[in-house]
């Protein structure tokens, strides 16, 4: 058995800006909330290779893993991979955007299977994921609307 998810969320923002903000990794720390930190550790054409650190636990416990993501702007697509795998023994994830009239879709999928000895399994995981892949997204949706609202100009006041 394996975990399947996929989740989404319209952001009311040009897809430009949902694609810059959201495939910066050094800045994901100030975009979710789940972060404390991103380092890259090597970039190759598109791909790039970095560590992100999680704040402590309820156990305060330090999670941290290292990922590759190559994003396709041409297809509006990201395929990323965790290459430590840590309670894993694979995660594939997926981004989508997408144009639409009230802005721009993301759409995130990950395919995954827990280790035989992880602490959970495949589905306590999907639930988790699901659970918080809607607080991340909520939370990026908000911080991309508010960076779109500041990039507007004022309309102009017209006198008669």
């Amino acid at each position: 058995m394996a975990g399947h998810t996929e989740n989404e969320i319209t952001i009311a923002a040009p897809v430009d800006l949902v694609w810059d903000m959201t495939n910066d990794v050094e800045r994901w720390p100030q975009l979710f909330s789940e972060y404390a930190a991103a380092e890259i550790l090597s970039r190759e054409g598109n791909k790039c290779t970095f560590r992100l650190t999680m704040h402590p636990d309820e156990n305060g416990t330090v999670w941290s893993w290292v990922s590759e993501r190559e994003p396709d702007r041409d297809t509006l697509t990201v395929t990323a991979r965790r290459v430590e795998t840590g309670p894993f023994e694979y995660m594939n994830i997926r981004w989508r955007y997408e144009e639409v009239p009230a802005g721009t879709r993301m759409v995130w999928t990950q395919d995954f299977a827990m280790k035989p000895q992880a602490p959970v399994d495949d589905d306590w995981m999907t639930d988790n994921i699901n659970k918080n892949s809607k607080v991340q997204m909520a939370l990026i949706r908000d911080k991309i609307e508010k960076a779109a609202a500041e990039r507007r100009p004022e309309p102009a006041l017209t006198t008669d």
